[in-house]
């Protein structure tokens, strides 16, 4: 199973990503979260000790220039680079879930970062071609991702909504590149639903069922507030995760 979460920022992807996590290692023999945020948080999520420590694969850019094979002031660059051993080496586990922050190439007005994106891209594809796993990626808030190509091959993508206006907008854009890019399943899940009048307000607006609605949840606030792993929670809302595993398991 090869998940991917986006959404508008702060609607709680994150979060919801961590849980299903948590819930997955009772579906699955393994579980990779794969942190694509260029401000990750899923360290901290799921309760890793020193999270600022965590090194993302973006930031080792010396490696990543070495590895695509391009030639300094040369425009080409090797479109097959070695990354065979990079998941291993940045790779690390936290109560039997693994994993992986990519964090993202910060240019800036440092010029083109395609030999760097050519080796992610191609991590990205290698690990998603995985079988017997489930592979959960988090994904940056917004659309940018989608013009990149970074999850082609993902057998699910999640849109997390909020009731509110601004996340219906940025949820329907996702929704139309998601389609442009030939994503073939998307679909929506509702986070701090209250009542039925929110999940009602969501789907009207997207003219789309919710396949799943999380509950407003104070607990999870407090969580994140005091710092403490949110898949701790886990067990509260296992109802609609195995529903939502269920649902998201190929057949």
């Amino acid at each position: 199973m090869k998940i991917a979460i986006s959404g508008k920022g702060g609607v709680g992807k994150t979060t919801i990503m961590a849980l299903l996590a948590r819930q997955a290692k009772k579906h699955f023999n393994e579980v990779l979260v794969i942190d694509a945020d260029p401000s990750p948080h899923m360290a901290q999520t799921l309760g890793v000790e020193n999270p600022e420590s965590v090194s993302a694969i973006s930031e080792m850019k010396d490696l990543l220039v070495e590895r695509s094979g391009k030639v300094e002031g040369s425009p080409f660059y090797n479109i097959n680079p070695k990354i065979d051993d990079l998941p291993d080496r940045f790779m690390l586990e936290k109560d039997g879930i693994k994993l992986m922050v990519l964090g993202a190439i910060q240019t800036g007005d440092k010029g083109c970062a395609c030999a760097e994106n050519t080796v992610l891209k191609r991590l990205l594809t290698k690990l998603l071609l995985q079988k017997d796993q489930a592979i959960l990626m988090d994904m940056e808030a917004g659309v940018e991702h989608l013009g990149r190509g970074t999850i082609a091959g993902v057998d699910h993508l999640l849109i997390v909504v909020i009731p509110s206006l601004s996340s219906i907008r940025t949820a329907q854009k996702i929704k139309k590149l998601a389609d442009d890019v030939g994503i073939k399943n998307i679909s929506y899940v509702g986070n701090n639903i209250i009542d039925d009048t929110d999940k009602t307000f969501i789907e009207e607006r997207l003219e789309a069922p919710l396949l799943a609605c999380f509950a407003d949840s104070k607990e999870i606030r407090r969580s994140e507030r005091n710092g403490t792993p949110v898949t701790d929670l886990a067990d509260l809302f296992s109802p609609t995760l195995d529903n939502l595993i269920t649902a998201l398991k190929p057949l």
